[in-house]
């Protein structure tokens, strides 16, 4: 899969979340259609079908994010019985 540049992502979500503040989708068609616009680039971008995980994966992906997450990293000590 294609991974979208952080800048990228990072555009992706400050205009979503700017439409989305503004109640895009009780705006006009012109609007509404901008929102799905970058909903539907969010999730191609990010492959996910949902826009709400797709700006959590965005935001995981962009440095800095959650640096003490580490659920995707394994342990490299073997577990003591």
């Amino acid at each position: 899969m294609l991974m979208a540049h952080p800048a990228v992502l990072k555009d992706l979500i400050t205009q979503y979340e700017t439409l989305a503040l503004l109640g895009a989708e009780e705006s006009t068609p012109r609007t509404r259609q901008r929102l799905a616009d970058i909903s539907y680039t969010l999730c191609v971008a990010t492959g996910t079908r949902d826009v709400d995980m797709a700006l959590i994966a965005a935001r995981h992906r962009l440095s800095g994010a959650r640096p003490e997450d580490d659920s995707l990293v394994q342990d490299p000590s073997p577990a003591v019985a």
